[in-house]
């Protein structure tokens, strides 16, 4: 299996949150924007200074991302992506999921016909299903 990951994915295994998609650590490659590494890094400050991760445990949880992304394989945020982003869509779309989604599908046309998309996000788990990807996470 090759799969796109989004962020909600690379979270709730970073923050420790109940039910992790932990069987797609098992895929043949796992595939994610550069964008996911800043926002896994926000959410973890974001927890930080709010209360409920300690400075310690913060950067344990940011040691841990790291470490998930350099097993991933890590997707430009190019000029086909922000354009494929800007494109219409069937469903509505945040600016930042357009972003994961234009990467997925830029990358299943070019190398990887048979993408899985993997997201924990209902809305933009819905619109990957709408645009044809097998999707994990919901």
């Amino acid at each position: 299996m090759i799969a796109y990951v989004d962020s909600s994915v690379l979270l709730r295994f970073i923050l420790d949150q109940p039910e992790p998609l932990t069987g797609l650590f098992e895929a043949d490659r796992r595939t994610t924007s550069v964008l996911a590494e800043v926002e896994c890094l926000r959410a973890i400050e974001s927890a930080r200074s709010r209360g409920q991760l300690t400075v310690d445990e913060a950067a344990d949880r940011r040691r841990i991302a790291f470490a998930q992304l350099r097993r991933m394989r890590r997707l430009a945020v190019s000029r086909a992506v922000i354009r494929r982003a800007g494109e219409p869509y069937p469903l509505p779309i945040k600016s930042l999921d357009a972003i994961h989604l234009a990467s997925a599908l830029l990358l299943r046309d070019r190398e990887a016909p048979y993408l899985v998309f993997a997201t924990h996000d209902q809305q933009l788990g819905r619109l990957a299903a709408v645009m044809d990807f097998p999707v994990i996470g919901l």
